[in-house]
């Protein structure tokens, strides 16, 4: 983001400094000498971002603040200060200043700190403008993916996007974001203008699935007192985005089938069939290939939905994701709150990131939703998160990804946990991975299984 920067301050020598060295990176950068000129300058064009000296001539910085904060209520103001001026700053900061600078010969601190103001800026105007149109938040230009895991799967999708027809599978762990990935496939291709329809698999009973999917005819059934368009109809040029697909009926998979292969269908309790144009994307926490093989979901139905397949990572294997996940959420939940909450404190930083997030990226917009709600700062602590996040005890052995070869991530603190705590650690997650299958556990560890309960009974004795 090429921000418009004022900065303030009485010595020309640190203003000029200032001005060219945030011009060199493209900034839109005015220097003003006073907090009389600032203020004239700001009422006929607010800036995104002040940098204020704190002792100036005449109007000081505290007073040219109060007078900024209503005339800019949106500017992010950062409060230039001295060595021995720390106290007077974050007395500034309590009156709406967004960070302070202590000024020194060597102005690389000044990068940081806008970086960071920039960054908070860039965000609240990405949310903003999410709220004002709702399709904008599927814009794959506005997904902040920093994780190579998410960036890889992001490349694929915009690919996938541009073809109209491809049948999509998402597959992945509870709240990993499957439906919001279907949007957005659905919002960056030429079906975009059509309409979206996602209907949940297990949230309709089996007895209506069918007339809620094809429509029925007037006098179908007993209560059927005139024709009713079915969820086909509705997705007519756009997407039907089918979740939970694992999970559905099995008389209604081979309904479906036949829709897959003769885009045709007819409504319950009528004669004529119905052409119909829509996308199919599907979404499951299930693996359905096991599901197949088992006889559980048919194999050719399978084959028809396994066009192209996406594989959501858990948010356990996005640390990267998660503070910008994070930021988002609480500007989302500022905004409908109305509570200005511009920081995350690093130590609530720290225990949001190391924490396994069982739920994924649902559990985390819980968590910071209701750490809004008892956060009265302007800075979210610590103590705003749950207990469980600030009580947890350190996941040594964690499962990364699920899949015919899963990967783990150890974490050893040194001094805190001995190899001998490790490898019970491992042992633990990987026969919880094995569905407690002591034979399977024991191959993925390359030990016999007599090896095997010679530990774990080790461990018992232990504990």
């Amino acid at each position: 983001m090429q921000a418009t920067i004022y900065v303030t301050d009485d010595e020309p020598a640190i203003r000029s400094a200032i001005v060219k060295r945030l011009s060199r990176r493209h900034h839109t950068v005015t220097g003003f000498e006073s907090g009389e000129d600032v203020i004239r300058a700001v009422t006929q064009h607010a800036p995104d971002l002040i940098l204020l000296d704190l002792k100036m001539p005449g109007m000081g910085g505290v007073e040219t603040l109060r007078q900024l904060r209503p005339i800019a209520p949106q500017t992010l103001i950062i409060m230039l200060t001295a060595y021995g001026t720390v106290e007077d700053a974050v007395e500034a900061m309590r009156l709406g200043a967004y960070d302070f600078l202590i000024k020194s010969v060597d102005l690389s601190g000044v990068d940081p700190v806008v970086d960071r103001a920039i960054e908070f800026l860039t965000l609240r105007h990405r949310v903003e403008f999410s709220l004002e149109d709702q399709n904008s938040a599927y814009a794959l230009s506005n997904i902040d993916a920093r994780s190579p895991a998410m960036q890889l799967l992001l490349g694929q999708v915009r690919d996938v996007a541009a073809n109209a027809k491809s049948t999509v599978l998402l597959q992945g762990e509870t709240g990993t974001g499957k439906e919001f990935l279907a949007r957005v496939i659905h919002c960056n291709s030429p079906r975009a203008s059509g309409p979206f329809v996602a209907v949940n698999c297990t949230a309709i009973p089996k007895e209506l699935f069918e007339s809620e999917l094809f429509g029925h005819e007037r006098g179908a059934f007993t209560g059927a007192h005139q024709r009713k368009r079915g969820l086909l109809e509705k997705a007519e040029g756009g997407t039907l985005f089918l979740d939970e697909i694992g999970d559905l009926d099995p008389a209604m998979q081979a309904k479906l089938l036949r829709v897959l292969q003769e885009r045709t269908f007819r409504r319950v309790g009528g004669t004529e069939d119905l052409s119909v144009d829509f996308r199919l994307m599907t979404a499951t926490n299930r693996d359905l290939k096991k599901d197949t093989a088992r006889g559980s979901f048919r194999e050719d139905l399978f084959f028809r939905l396994n066009v192209v397949t996406f594989e959501l990572p858990p948010l356990r294997v996005r640390t990267e994701d998660i503070l910008p996940l994070s930021m988002q959420a609480m500007l989302r939940f500022g905004k409908e709150f109305g509570k200005e909450v511009i920081d995350i404190e690093p130590e609530a930083q720290e225990l949001l990131q190391r924490y396994s997030y069982p739920g994924n990226i649902r559990e985390l917009q819980n968590i910071i939703e209701r750490a809004m709600i008892l956060c009265h700062d302007k800075t979210l602590t610590a103590g705003c998160l749950p207990r469980e996040l600030r009580e947890q005890a350190p996941h040594i052995a964690v499962a990364m990804a699920k899949g015919e070869h899963p990967s783990l991530r150890i974490e050893m603190v040194l001094g805190q946990q001995t190899l001998a705590d490790i490898e019970s650690a491992l042992i633990e997650e990987v026969v919880r991975l094995s569905d407690h299958n002591k034979t399977l556990a024991a191959k993925h560890l390359g030990l016999t299984r007599f090896a095997l309960d010679r530990r774990l009974k080790k461990q018992m004795d232990q504990d």
